[in-house]
């Protein structure tokens, strides 16, 4: 063992003359534990706040949307079979979207109203449910001969008739609404039909056929869908969609493979990938964490300037034995390590047990649950955790550069103390 190091062990060693100077060192390392262990944590709260919100985005989204200049497009049907057969392309399927008003005897809330394909809306938004999606379809079995006209201000349908078209519901939205499954609302478009805003609102009865829950509550409370045929007859729009919604065989690389569609489809369409669409939302996030990475750094920051205040100490209380190893031949380097030494090793100390404090505490927070969060306001009912190794290695690697950088200038005074004058004024 290098003698720099022997020595530096000695001096961590408490004795009574220097039982101050370890206190210090003790909640020098307490600190620095502490400081790791909340980091730890609260990133890797964060890391799961990212990769939950990812999933669930993924569950009521599709990867990519092809969109086409100038909004609505008809002739679709060749685009989208190409679309499915695209490189990466998993499933597709066309959607058509519009702002509505749905009524109850117990309430009307706003919501967005989109139509979709049901026999492959489901290979590409996976909260909605097989079984509901057949449902719909099953409601929208050939109703044209006796189809309502939607120039009326209000139709009255016959409940329990097979007129009555069918629509899925959020959880949030159908318990705002007071209605369950199989209950009526009224869907009302507030501009005229074809988008004359001096016509009468249309009001269509639809039956609810399911229920799904996204997890999100502003998705739960906001979003209906019937089929793609009914919402294109209330609309007045035959054979026209607002785009193709498409999942992809990789999610992260979907803006590539949503590229590739573009060229091959050529203009005038265009692409928009699951990042892209939720851009902000994901910006905000990591901000968020990169700030508390910051705020968090600062705790072990006050820590490290207890180290360099234990080694100020030492290396005052230690003049005389500077002197003489100095006497003996010892190089400035030497001395430098010595107490680079001690200061490491009690950031090192500090760091290890802080990664263990907070790892322990993960795996409570992520198998007990026992801190509860409204889900009006958060994303999420319980705290997610997601430690990552790379959030750790970077942590720790972090905490200890702090704790090498309060070593220096107290090593850097230590290296440059004069032994004569330790031995002229008696050290």
């Amino acid at each position: 063992m290098p003698f720099e190091f022997f020595i530096g062990r000695r001096y961590l060693r408490a004795r009574r003359k220097t039982a101050f100077v370890s206190l210090i060192s003790l909640l020098s390392t307490a600190g620095v534990s502490v400081g790791v262990m909340v980091m730890v944590v609260v990133i890797a709260v964060m890391s799961g706040a990212d990769s939950e919100l990812k999933n669930r985005l993924l569950g009521v989204t599709s990867h990519a949307v092809i969109l086409h200049h100038g909004g609505p497009f008809t002739d679709y049907r060749e685009p989208l079979e190409t679309i499915r057969q695209a490189p990466g392309v998993e499933a597709a399927t066309p959607y058509i979207y519009t702002q509505v008003m749905l009524r109850s005897p117990k309430g009307i809330f706003g919501s967005v109203l989109r139509g979709v394909d049901p026999e492959t809306a489901g290979r590409v938004i996976g909260t909605l449910d097989p079984a509901a999606l057949q449902k719909l379809a099953r409601s929208a079995t050939d109703r044209s001969d006796a189809e309502p006209t939607f120039d009326s201000p209000e139709t009255e349908d016959d409940a329990s008739g097979p007129l009555i078209p069918g629509i899925l519901l959020g959880k949030e939205l159908a318990a705002n609404l007071g209605v369950g499954e199989g209950d009526l609302v009224s869907v009302v478009l507030p501009r005229g039909s074809g988008g004359n805003v001096g016509r009468m609102p249309v009001i269509r009865r639809f039956q609810v056929m399911g229920i799904y829950q996204s997890g999100l509550y502003e998705f739960d409370k906001a979003m209906a869908y019937i089929t793609l045929s009914d919402a294109q007859k209330m609309l007045r729009v035959e054979d026209t969609i607002s785009g193709i919604e498409v999942r992809v065989t990789d999610v992260y690389n979907a803006r590539k493979i949503a590229d590739g569609i573009v060229s091959i489809l050529g203009f005038p369409y265009w692409a928009q990938d699951w990042m892209q669409m939720n851009r902000n939302l994901f910006s905000a996030l990591k901000l968020q964490k990169t700030v508390m990475f910051i705020i968090l750094a600062l705790i072990i920051l006050v820590a490290a300037f207890n180290i360099a205040s234990t080694l100020i100490m030492m290396v005052m209380e230690k003049t005389k034995d500077i002197a003489i190893l100095k006497a003996m031949g010892a190089t400035d380097r030497s001395i430098k390590k010595i107490f680079v030494y001690k200061g490491m090793v009690i950031g090192g100390v500090g760091t290890l047990f802080g990664l263990m404090a907070g790892f322990v505490l993960c795996l409570l927070l992520k198998e007990y649950h026992f801190i509860e969060l409204p889900t009006d306001v958060y994303f999420f009912s319980t705290l997610p955790v997601s430690l990552r190794a790379l959030d750790v290695l970077v942590i720790a690697a972090a905490t200890l550069l702090i704790c090498f950088l309060a070593t220096l200038y107290p090593s850097h005074k230590a290296a440059r103390y004069n032994p004569l004058e330790a031995f002229r004024y008696g050290g």
